[in-house]
């Protein structure tokens, strides 16, 4: 007969190994159990969702059981449904909750498909006597207590009843459920105060609400009511008197149809957050002998006085003085059942269905003197809530799912993966984490480390936070109770999630579709090449004037530099070179890669100026860098060579006035993080201004370099106002004020051989001790030959730049000051081998910034710069813009322009923006800054660690410093890519590495771009150190055509566009504003400079399109004029 069997099943397809497994467990079962009312189960539904609902099906796969789940609309991509054989839809056009409670649907379902049992899971119907009872009546088994003994326990008056007839001890409580305020008020009138309100037809924390006051008293009920009303289908509550700091201790228990029950000892579930179990630990630490002996008898005898079947948990709390008090049995699986069964070895889904079908505890090999505890187990219930936000429920796509495992460690899943969605629907439960060990520290150790591995990126977790629980003292001793949460408030101060890999793929992702996210001025590509770094000696750099420096201090150190045999150089191709011919745009990165090199070199210069001036702001504002990272990471790598920055006297890095102590307070943080030498200067040689920065640098312990901002010609008698007895004077009160280092600051380049040899030749004569240092620009292009003279007349530095990155409006050529001084008294140490090397590297990194270089626009320099004066940096920005608005074939009017400028506004040093006039040193007036209120601030503004540089950083530039956190939370560090992928990103099938620090290397290869979806994205596909990685990114352009901006029609009169693409800064008039012509009507802001839109007529503004911070393009309307 079996023979035939195995052939006919043959025929009609195959046969599974499951198949063969099940007839032998079913043959063996039927032996064992034949003189008992055994039936077994062939199909189980489970009538839940997630993790619960894939734990039942794993049960029944092992035994061979068929499986089906439901599933509401909104569950359609939930894991539950692909985990079981046949999955069905309930609740159709119901709300999400509510399709798991409708019973007629589930019954049906089951009815439809031969379903032999139900197993209920846990919340949803699980305890809802009606729902046993409708499965019942349909001739479906309930995996559960009968339907009687659900309705007895549900309801917890009556369960505290049972319990107080069974001689169990309970808290002083109401007898039958209330409904009403009235009844409330007269129970807390009756008992005191602390009462609690829990639901009388569920548990799990909902409908639970602790009222200490009888102030409090309405405003909970109503919540606590609301809550179970709407967890479980009836607002009825009970109230009791509430246990101060009590330890939450409950006792799995396990019966069967013959009276035998069981338990399997306790869990503690003290450690809760608003009465919701947060962590689970069995057994209990420190729990005396006795006082669980009598916990589990109780549970046990409660048990078997209402006759419970199948498993159960019954509730007690205790109080400090070990006295325990029954509080409701949940009858139903727990969401903590895990922890038993690691520490019992039971499987108690197993036993579930095994008694359903009919088979006795000793038919299982399950009798008390067989249950033995084994070590210590511990449950983390990892939810998307955000402590950082109160717990906030988190929602959302998984773009990372990256699990913790290892030994002693068991993951029960809800839907955790990678592109699951994440709904406000249903519980935030992604997945339990249990961790089996020895005893209880050697558990949690394991559960921490589990949780460290994981990575689930795109929406927020609570892993920080059971991460700060699991390393808590009093956790890892045991001795917790349920205010364990509350009286340790720093358990929810959590370190932000770095999240790097993910924000960086999201940067490339947006660059992918969007293209760059800094403003590109032309259309050139960066070079796709890396420029070749030169090769490094090993070991440690040479000692260099730093040395000097750090052992003897300022003066010595500049009484050292005086006494040097030769011509000493500073270096500016790491800012002011940078900054005068490619827009202030090289990143930290590319000044990285070739600092090894320079410090092994180099050592002969006097400094490098590498830091302050428009760097500063340009690094967090364009770069999406921290400027003192920079600063950091490169005095890292060269630490031999001073560093020099640009302060802007009692501006500091600024444009704008700041209160005394903060320009102090800069240079203290600036000194303590590697800077060496402040070149202070004031852009009109307002003395005031200068002494203030010079006091602040030398207070902070740097060399203070005074620097003299030249303008005129010394040279030209007709020119008086900048004559050498004005420069003379004004070096005499700046080495009165203490500086260690004189300098002249040509800004403009207009310092000439002749006028260099009688200003240097001069102020030397009057300073014979007094380092000299001299700064140009090469916008003539006789920079080199002027400082050759300025050396010769007695400079004792001069500022050069790599030959690549020099002339035009940068300085003056390295290559050929190093090689015209070769051999002669003049002689810099430094050999022109490294010279070229240097050459090479900058020459290749300069094409990678081709979109910013001055050459797109401006050829060569200009002689012309003697007549115009105009500064070398702002030359090259005023040279752009007058091109980008269509004038650059009037560069030369534009120029002349700005002369007849400078003239009427009395021949300025440097034409500053309109600022209002002030009497006296303007920071003199303003109040101190109070430094403490402002971290206070940031720290409630950002995530991120906030650092006394970011104070500083916030301090300077308010809003560029918002604008860059914001922008690091969403993106990362973007620091770490090169800088062409920072540019215009990866190309499709593209492989790359991207270094986040030593020894953390991501390789990245992009995939593909997806198409358009309804909400204006697209996917953006990954492959990342082996894996599939995938970002949805808003494409900005697609979403600009669906709602456009309109542009201003030129034939139209009265219709205002932007003369260039930037960022709208201000608006200065409103709709129905009555303006003249040339009235100020916006202020547009790129590549550093500012651009006031001006009325072309007079009117009525009828209506502004833009407004505070909207980006335009060309032509975009800003407004209508009638």
């Amino acid at each position: 007969m079996t023979k035939l069997m195995f052939q006919l099943r043959v025929v009609k397809g195959g046969f599974s190994f499951l198949g063969v497994r099940r007839m032998a467990v079913l043959n063996a079962a039927h032996r064992s159990t034949q003189h008992k009312d055994y039936k077994p189960i062939k199909k189980v539904m489970v009538a839940n969702r997630g993790e619960i609902a894939t734990r039942v099906f794993r049960a029944c796969t092992e035994l061979g059981i068929r499986t089906v789940a439901v599933y509401s609309e909104q569950d359609t991509g939930q894991m539950h449904r692909q985990k079981a054989d046949e999955a069905y839809l309930i609740g159709k056009g119901l709300p999400p909750v509510q399709a798991y409670l409708h019973i007629p649907d589930i019954i049906k379902v089951a009815k439809d498909n031969e379903v032999d049992a139900i197993h209920p899971g846990y919340g949803f119907l699980s305890e809802r006597a009606d729902f046993a009872q409708a499965c019942a009546d349909a001739g479906v088994r309930f995996i559960g207590p009968s339907p009687e003994v659900v309705r007895r326990m549900g309801d917890k008056v009556e369960a505290r009843a049972i319990a107080i007839d069974a001689g169990v001890p309970v808290v002083p409580g109401t007898s039958t459920p209330i409904t009403s305020l009235t009844e409330a008020q007269e129970f807390a009138n009756t008992y005191g105060y602390p009462i609690i309100f829990k639901a009388a037809y569920g548990g799990g924390g909902r409908g639970m609400r602790v009222v200490r006051s009888y102030e409090e008293l309405e405003e909970n009920y109503q919540r606590a009511f609301s809550e179970a009303l709407s967890a479980f289908g009836n607002g009825a509550l009970f109230i009791e008197r509430f246990i101060e700091r009590p330890r939450h201790i409950e006792v799995q228990i396990l019966g069967d149809k013959y009276g035998n029950v069981i338990h399997l000892y306790e869990r503690d579930c003290s450690i809760q957050r608003r009465h919701q179990k947060v962590v689970e630990i069995a057994p209990a630490a420190h729990l005396d002998q006795h006082l669980r002996d009598r916990l589990t008898s109780d549970a046990v005898k409660l048990a078997k006085r209402v006759g419970y079947e199948n498993a159960g948990t019954v509730e007690f709390l205790v109080d400090k003085q070990d006295k325990y008090f029954f509080i409701e049995v949940n009858s139903r699986l727990q969401v903590e059942h895990t922890v038993t069964e690691e520490i019992t070895d039971v499987d108690l889904v197993h036993a579930q269905i095994h008694v359903t079908e009919g088979k006795s505890l000793p038919d299982l090999g399950l009798k008390q003197e067989n249950i033995r505890i084994n070590g210590s187990a511990i449950q983390c219930r990892v939810t998307t809530e955000d402590p950082a936000r109160g717990f906030q429920p988190d929602t959302g796509r998984i773009e990372v799912f990256r699990s913790g495992e290892g030994m002693g460690i068991r993951l029960d899943t809800a839907s955790a993966f990678q592109g699951a969605l994440i709904s406000p629907h249903y519980d935030s439960l992604l997945v339990k984490v249990i961790a089996h060990g020895k005893d209880h520290p050697t558990a949690a150790s394991k559960l921490n480390r589990a949780l460290a591995e994981f990575r689930i990126r795109g929406v927020k977790t609570n892993i920080p936070f059971l991460q700060n629980v699991l390393s808590n003292d009093q956790f890892l001793y045991g001795a917790v109770d349920t205010q364990f949460i509350d009286e340790n408030p720093d358990l929810i101060l959590t370190r932000p999630v770095q999240n790097r890999a993910q924000k960086l793929l999201h940067f490339l992702g947006h660059i992918m579709v969007n293209g760059p996210i800094t403003p590109i001025p032309v259309k050139a590509k960066p070079s796709t090449v890396d420029p070749i770094i030169p090769q490094v000696p090993l070991g440690e750099p040479p000692a260099g004037f730093r040395e000097i420096l750090l052992r003897e201090g300022p003066e010595r150190f500049a009484k050292a530099i005086r006494n040097h045999k030769g011509l000493l150089l500073m270096d500016t191709t790491f800012r002011d070179a940078h900054q005068s011919l490619l827009a202030t745009r090289v990143r930290t990165h590319d000044l990285k890669n070739i600092s090894p090199f320079v410090a092994h070199r180099f050592s002969p210069l006097f400094s490098i100026e590498n830091w302050g001036g428009a760097t500063f702001d340009v690094a967090m504002r364009f770069l999406y860098e921290c400027p003192w990272k920079r600063l950091q990471e490169m005095r890292d790598l060269i630490p031999n060579i001073p560093f020099q920055m640009l302060l802007r006297g009692a501006n500091a890095v600024g444009y704008t006035n700041y209160p005394d102590n903060a320009v102090h307070k800069f240079c203290e943080i600036a000194k303590e993080n590697g800077m060496d030498i402040f070149r202070v200067f004031d852009s009109l040689n307002y003395l005031p201004n200068m002494i203030l920065g010079m006091e602040a640098a030398g207070n902070a312990g740097g060399v203070v370099e005074a620097s003299i901002s030249y303008t005129g010609d010394v040279c030209d008698p007709n020119r008086t106002k900048y004559s050498l007895d004005y420069y003379l004077k004004l070096a005499d009160e700046l080495v009165k004020a203490g500086t260690h280092i004189l300098s002249i600051k040509d800004m403009a380049g207009l310092l000439k051989p002749n006028s260099a040899t009688l200003l240097i030749g001069a102020l030397r004569d009057r300073f014979p001790e007094m380092p000299l240092h001299v700064h140009t620009h090469d916008t003539a292009g006789a920079g080199v030959a002027s400082m050759l003279a300025a050396a010769e007349a007695g400079a004792d530095v001069v500022d050069v730049a790599a030959d690549s990155m020099s002339g035009m409006t940068s300085q003056p050529s390295m290559g050929a000051i190093v090689a015209c001084a070769k051999g002669t008294n003049l002689d810099t140490g430094i050999e022109l081998q490294d010279v070229y090397d240097y050459n090479e590297y900058w020459e290749m990194a300069r094409q990678l910034y081709a979109p910013f270089d001055c050459t797109a626009t401006m050829k060569s320099g200009n002689a012309d710069v003697y007549e115009n004066e105009i500064p070398g940096g702002q030359y090259t920005n005023l040279h752009f813009q007058a091109h980008s608005m269509g004038l650059g074939n009037k560069f030369k009017a534009v120029k002349k322009a700005y002369t007849e400028a400078n003239k009427l506004l009395g021949d300025l040093i440097k034409v500053l923006k309109d600022l209002p006039r002030i009497e006296g040193r303007p920071g003199a007036s303003l109040s101190p800054l109070d430094f403490d209120e402002l971290e206070r601030e940031l720290r409630a503004r950002h995530v991120d660690e906030i650092t006394p540089e970011d104070v500083m950083s916030a301090a300077m530039y308010p809003k560029v410093f918002d604008d860059f956190k914001d922008f690091t939370a969403q993106f990362g560090p973007v620091e770490c890519l090169n800088t062409r992928l920072f540019l215009e990103g990866p190309k499709i099938a593209e492989v790359f590495q991207v270094e986040l620090e030593r020894g953390k290397t991501l390789h990245i290869k992009a995939l593909a771009l997806g198409d358009l979806n309804m909400a204006g994205q697209r996917e953006v596909f990954f492959e990342m150190n082996g894996q599939l990685r995938s970002v949805l990114v808003k494409d900005t352009q697609a979403m600009k055509e669906m709602h456009f901006h309109p542009k201003a029609l030129k034939d139209v009169k009265g219709q205002i566009g932007a003369p260039m693409p930037g960022k709208v800064l201000d608006i200065k008039v409103k709709e129905g504003s009555r303006i003249e012509k040339g009235k100020q009507l916006c202020v547009l802001s790129a590549m550093k400079m500012e651009t006031v839109v001006n009325s072309p007529m007079s009117g009525t503004v009828k209506k502004i399109y833009v407004t505070r911070d909207m980006h335009l393009e060309g032509d975009d309307l800003i407004l209508e004029i009638e």
